[in-house]
């Protein structure tokens, strides 16, 4: 009995290669995937958390603009200063 040898054309051999490739590459393509998603939705959430915590001191500066432009401070400053407190010369622009 005589065996046969059977030839693997150059296509064959190239199909062979691409489809080993794929099947190798694609699980490691699906991981660095997931990991850069991952990576980006980290960083999300750490902005999320810097936007919250820079929008509590902006309302914290707000009331605290709101407290030192109140009237009674003013009136402080004014006695403190020596200075006249007038009413009919202040105006508000709108």
């Amino acid at each position: 009995m005589r065996k046969k040898k059977v030839k693997i054309s150059k296509f064959e051999k190239i199909l062979y290669t691409f489809t080993f490739l794929l099947l190798i590459l694609s699980p490691l393509a699906v991981v660095f995937t997931k990991s850069t998603l991952s990576k980006v939705n980290y960083e999300v959430e750490k902005l999320k958390k810097e936007i919250a915590t820079k929008e509590k001191e902006n309302e914290s500066l707000k009331m605290k603009i709101n407290e030192l432009a109140s009237l009674e401070n003013i009136q402080e400053v004014i006695q403190n200063e020596g200075l006249i407190y007038n009413n009919d010369s202040i105006m508000n622009i709108d």
